[in-house]
């Protein structure tokens, strides 16, 4: 709960430089965004399938980034601070953080998350 008032606080001092309306439009992109990274995670951990975790990285940003530039701010955010945690407290290394920030820009760039689809995963992802 704490994360998320932190996230709307931040996006609306973010916002606060633009008129009312396109700062609205800012916040209101960037929860929207931050819902679609929440979505790409839950669906990763139900898919719970071999090899997906980018697939789901670079769906996560895409669909985000389609909101507009606050869903692209929102997926930067917690992709970045998700691999600052994931190197600083899990230990995976830096070819697996380099690896998932790929994937996370490529989807925020617009890129088909089909690219790092794995073969098998089920059409409901």
């Amino acid at each position: 709960m704490r994360l998320c008032i932190c996230f709307v606080l931040l996006s609306c001092i973010v916002s606060a430089s633009t008129g009312i309306v396109e700062g609205g439009r800012f916040v209101w992109d960037a929860v929207g965004g931050a819902w679609d990274m929440f979505r790409a995670y839950q669906d990763m951990r139900e898919a719970n399938y071999k090899n997906a975790d980018k697939y789901f990285h670079a769906r996560g940003n895409y669909d985000a980034a389609q909101r507009g530039p606050g869903g692209a701010w929102a997926a930067k955010v917690i992709s970045d601070a998700r691999e600052k945690w994931q190197s600083d407290v899990s230990g995976r290394g830096d070819e697996d953080t380099r690896a998932d920030q790929e994937a996370n820009a490529w989807g925020r760039s617009g890129g088909d998350p089909n690219r790092y689809r794995p073969e098998g995963l089920p059409s409901k992802y």
